[in-house]
């Protein structure tokens, strides 16, 4: 399976973080994002995130969290600045090429899942590995290759939830589904993950389930992480370090141990 990390490869990742070793994963410069009509959304974004860390990232609503995220991985274009992720840079003008090659290194984690509800939880799963070459077999699980099938049921064995691979995914409670989204991420092997608000559309003890499921899977595979969330709790138990963003820019970059209730009122109030 080309592009897929095997177990070893990561292993050995992940010992090597433990060890203090982590490279830098994304930077991004000056990053802004304006919409039609002149509406700035981000105004010179500086972030700089290393290889095993988990970073949260907080902010009001309207304050631009997810849209940054997308922009990082060029799901929304950037107007702007710069972005360097896993080796490949880009601009306002990077081709559609340097996208894919940082889609198949990157994984998304969405707030409201984004299955297909009427198929099974494993093809779910395999649509994971779409991008690799011959993508049109992961659009279900019986056409994909045995390898990729094998891969889904590992990651589907890692969240818990084996047993559901035939269940269909609307059959699974909220916080199943969320699971079967963070397995799809996941089946690959990626080396970051970004996940917009992965627990917000679940019950508080479904919520830090999944947080600190999510948590710990990326430490054990040495995969770093970055979250947008609006549970400071998430924040500070599942996180390094802690961004807060408002009016576009980063105010607040440090250890999310440290983060003041000053520093919550600054980022929801002021």
């Amino acid at each position: 399976m080309a592009d897929v990390l095997d177990l070893e490869t990561t292993q050995k990742r992940a010992a090597a973080i433990r060890q203090g070793l982590g490279d830098l994963v994304l930077s991004a410069s000056d990053l802004g994002k304006s919409y039609h009509g002149g509406s700035r959304i981000l105004d010179g974004v500086n972030l700089n995130i290393r290889q095993g860390e988990k970073v949260a990232l907080i902010g009001s609503n309207g304050s631009g969290k997810s849209t940054l995220l997308k922009c990082l991985i060029g799901l929304h274009p950037i107007s702007c600045g710069k972005v360097e992720i896993m080796g490949d840079a880009f601009t306002d003008t990077a081709p559609a090429r340097v996208f894919h090659r940082i889609r198949r290194k990157a994984g998304f984690v969405f707030q409201n899942h984004c299955l297909v509800r009427r198929r099974s939880v494993l093809s779910n799963v395999v649509h994971g590995m779409l991008g690799q070459r011959g993508s049109w077999r992961g659009f279900s699980q019986t056409l994909a290759p045995q390898g990729w099938r094998d891969a889904a049921m590992e990651a589907l064995a890692d969240v818990n939830l084996a047993s559901y691979a035939d269940a269909r995914a609307d059959s699974l409670s909220g916080g199943q589904q969320q699971r079967v989204a963070i397995a799809r991420a996941l089946v690959r092997r990626p080396q970051f993950l970004i996940a917009d608000e992965p627990a917000a559309s679940l019950d508080p003890v479904s919520g830090h389930d999944v947080m600190a499921l999510f948590a710990t899977l990326c430490r054990d595979r040495g995969i770093t992480l970055l979250y947008t969330t609006h549970d400071m709790d998430h924040a500070r138990d599942f996180s390094d370090r802690t961004l807060a963003l408002r009016r576009g820019r980063i105010f607040i970059d440090r250890p999310s141990a440290e983060i003041t209730k000053r520093d919550l009122q600054e980022t929801f109030d002021g």
